[in-house]
């Protein structure tokens, strides 16, 4: 990657929502693209849509030993990741810390947290020995603004957050870049996951307003990646123009 605008990307969650619409973005940039996920029939879609530009490992980030076995033997030309897209995340619930289910609480640490540490350890020693690349991290805007029922998932996200700090810290001097982007309310199929495939509730969440969507983040993906070498954009908050923050919660007593 020598003028930065074309190279390997290694994207996380691929088989939907923002980790699509960015390895998508990016093959038709010209860059090759290792795209990861569960779901094997989406995955093995996206790679015959995208050609020999595309490399497919199915993979649950959540396995360490996987994800180890795996993008360390990447074949060539894929072996040489210069960039690192870790997408794959999601919310489960939205209930009070009292009530919600524990089960829901593991699978978020599990994929959100351990997910981008396997991964990041994974290809990082490549990227610090090449003295080039960049990995950017899918956050939230939740990881800054908590919201009633956002509890694990805004911790996790915040846990992403910090990392990524930490990450820049530790990188310094390796010619290795580090971004959190931090997205706000968008439309994939975030809130389907969340509320268990209960569609009706998930389009509420998005009733009479224009959330972004996947292609805007990719899209700053694709922008923070290409900037020059020497530039690193540490953490990117964005939202729709038909998101802002609400007044203090204050409970009444009568």
């Amino acid at each position: 990657m020598k003028d930065n605008t074309s190279g390997i990307a290694l994207i996380t969650g691929a088989t939907s929502g923002f980790g699509r619409a960015t390895a998508l973005l990016f093959a038709d940039r010209g860059w090759r693209v290792v795209v990861t996920g569960r779901r094997e029939d989406r995955l093995a879609e996206l790679a015959r849509s995208l050609g020999d530009r595309c490399h497919e490992v199915v993979l649950d980030a959540r396995d360490r030993r996987a994800v180890f076995s795996r993008l360390q033997s990447l074949p060539s030309p894929f072996d040489t990741v210069d960039v690192l897209v870790n997408s794959a995340g999601l919310a489960l619930g939205l209930e009070k810390a009292q009530e919600a289910d524990l089960d829901d609480w593991d699978t978020m640490v599990d994929t959100n947290i351990k997910g981008v540490l396997y991964s990041t350890r994974a290809v990082l020693p490549g990227m610090v020995a090449r003295g080039r690349g960049h990995v950017v991290n899918i956050g939230s805007a939740a990881a800054t603004w908590p919201y009633p029922g956002g509890n694990t998932y805004g911790a996790t996200k915040a846990f992403v957050q910090q990392f990524s700090n930490n990450l820049r810290a530790d990188l310094l001097g390796t010619g290795v870049r580090v971004t959190n982007v931090e997205p706000g309310l968008a439309e994939t199929e975030f809130s389907t996951v969340r509320f268990k495939g209960d569609a009706v509730r998930a389009k509420s969440v998005y009733r009479g307003a224009l959330p972004l969507t996947a292609e805007d983040i990719a899209g700053i993906v694709y922008w923070v990646v290409t900037l020059p070498p020497h530039v690193n954009v540490n953490r990117l908050e964005v939202m729709p123009t038909d998101q802002a923050w609400g007044p203090m919660a204050v409970h009444r007593r009568e």
